[in-house]
């Protein structure tokens, strides 16, 4: 069996990262799995990647023309919108090697066009890292248009220009004729897909993402707090996410809310945030707040989550946070809402808090509930390390996608 995973980057963003572990959690068990990326920084010998000049030139141009049809819309919703309007050579190169089929997983950023999908012509696993596969040109939306279908009358009046969303969202219902197999990494995604008039009658399987346990596991407390500098005065949470306080759908407010709700409550209590530089003006919680920047090591990640009491993960919309898998591994439990995703993750009172949906006050009480009692604390961090060997281990993962592919495989060949 021979998989073409197909991916815009190795490592940038938690879709990266997802991917690549899936294929180094296939070929762990002997899976002839490859992956093929637009930008890599692994450098590991199993990712392709074009190395012609022209192609990265190509590349360039094709995204900067996106962004300008993009500008196009004028919407409230200020996450990522991608077109996927120039056609590639990917499906040619696809299309002329012996692989059995492809899994696609982000191939934003113009990698592929919505037409391109459809010129592949082996079988095609789907693994979806948020909601664009069945929207419009949207990543993530509260809107119930991917339920409805996109027409004139129901456009959010959050929008005005040219409806980019509604013209994206035709092409894939031109272009997409045959139903590919959809791996949904959480129940949340699954059902979204099942609720979307563009997917709902396609076979989906929900397998959470992969984590190699035996490399993120805890480092010893006192060890990791040394290493970062930190006095050992009282307990640490952190918080991380890309563009951090920026991105609203990541939650940043409402961490901050429930942390007022704590003032003068916890002696010594310390905040590491990573993924933003310190602010001009850094939020008063009436603790300290430390900011890490950006953090592309899985070591220096390691001893982050090691360092730490718990994960605080505020998200509004997530489908299945790899910091909230990494903290666990790492013997760290994750204070969260009880949406999207998180649920597939955190077991409440097991391996964390599930705090009732954007619940400030009931956040402060998981985050309280945490803290406040050492024996607890341990017998969470146990539970938390034992759970995600058991179900985000490359094995566990590996040999569901497998099973997935010999599905898809046999049903293939019956055609």
């Amino acid at each position: 069996m021979k998989i073409i995973h197909l991916n815009h980057s190795d490592s940038q963003g938690g879709a990266a990262r997802a991917a690549y572990r899936i294929h180094q959690a296939l070929r762990s068990i002997g899976i002839d799995s490859v992956m093929w990326v637009n930008r890599s920084q692994t450098r590991n010998n199993s990712v392709y990647l074009s190395q012609s000049r022209w192609h990265g030139t190509f590349i360039r141009l094709r995204l900067a023309l996106s962004k300008q049809l993009t500008k196009s819309l004028i919407t409230g919703n200020p996450i990522l919108h991608s077109p996927a309007l120039f056609p590639s050579k990917w499906p040619e190169l696809i299309n002329a090697t012996d692989a059995n089929f492809v899994n696609l997983h982000w191939i934003n950023f113009e990698m592929l066009s919505i037409e391109d999908v459809s010129r592949i012509n082996k079988p095609i696993v789907w693994t979806l890292h948020d909601m664009w596969a069945f929207c419009g040109a949207e990543h993530y939306t509260e809107d119930v248009r991917f339920q409805e279908g996109y027409s004139r009358g129901n456009r959010p009046t959050h929008e005005s220009g040219f409806d980019l969303n509604r013209w994206t969202w035709s092409r894939k219902l031109r272009a997409w004729k045959r139903p590919l197999h959809i791996i949904a990494p959480s129940q949340w995604i699954a059902d979204c897909v099942k609720q979307s008039v563009l997917m709902h009658d396609w076979p989906v399987s929900v397998i959470p993402n992969a984590l190699n346990t035996n490399i993120w596991r805890p480092i010893e407390r006192n060890i990791a707090l040394d290493l970062l500098g930190l006095p050992e005065v009282g307990p640490v949470l952190i918080f991380g996410a890309i563009g951090g306080g920026s991105d609203f759908r990541k939650g940043a407010d409402l961490l901050f809310d429930a942390l007022r709700h704590l003032r003068g409550e916890i002696p010594g209590l310390q905040l590491l945030v990573f993924g933003e530089n310190r602010p001009k003006e850094t939020p008063d919680v009436g603790f300290p707040i430390h900011y890490l920047g950006h953090l592309h090591d899985d070591l220096i990640l390691r001893i982050v989550y090691s360092a730490a009491d718990a994960l605080v993960v505020p998200s509004r919309q997530d489908n299945l946070p790899t910091t909230a898998i990494e903290a666990n591994a790492c013997g760290t439990p994750v204070v969260c809402f009880d949406t999207c995703g998180l649920p597939d993750i955190v077991n409440h009172q097991k391996n964390g808090w599930l705090a009732k949906a954007f619940d400030t006050e009931d956040l402060a009480n998981g985050i309280r509930w945490v803290l406040k009692d050492t024996d607890r604390r341990k017998t969470l961090s146990t539970q938390a390390r034992s759970d995600a060997v058991k179900r985000f281990s490359y094995p566990v993962i590996a040999k569901a996608y497998q099973a997935v592919y010999e599905q898809v495989l046999n049903k293939s060949a019956k055609i």
